[in-house]
């Protein structure tokens, strides 16, 4: 159990320190390194390679940004197997809804209880 603590969070860090090079080194925005995390999420579940990063880490592969690119190419993926075409459209808001559902709830419950500066 140590263990898996340690994997999650060397890797979890690792994703990190991509997204901080991405910001010093490349000199990219906040939403273009956003961006870019979560295509390489996507893309490394294209390849099959994303799924056994989250058996290996847990969270430190599940909680960054790149697992909803993850998501968004799963959902897409499995439900294409079942309803063809359509299928790409649907699963990958069937399974990112709850997320982004989450978030524009929290953020409006925070705009209601905090005033914004400027």
């Amino acid at each position: 159990m140590l263990a898996m603590f340690f994997w999650s969070f060397v890797v979890g860090g690792l994703i990190c320190v991509v997204g901080q090079l991405l910001f010093d080194v490349a000199k990219l925005t906040p939403g273009h390194t956003m961006s870019l995390l979560v295509v390489m999420g996507a893309v490394l579940d294209g390849f099959g390679l994303y799924e056994p990063l989250m058996d290996f880490a847990g969270a430190g592969a599940t909680i960054p940004i790149t697992s909803f690119g993850n998501s968004l190419v799963h959902g897409a993926l499995q439900d294409a197997d079942a309803h063809g075409i359509i299928g790409v459209l649907t699963g990958m808001f069937q399974v990112t809804s709850s997320g982004i559902s989450a978030a524009i709830i929290f953020g409006f419950i925070g705009a209601l209880i905090f005033k914004p500066k400027g």
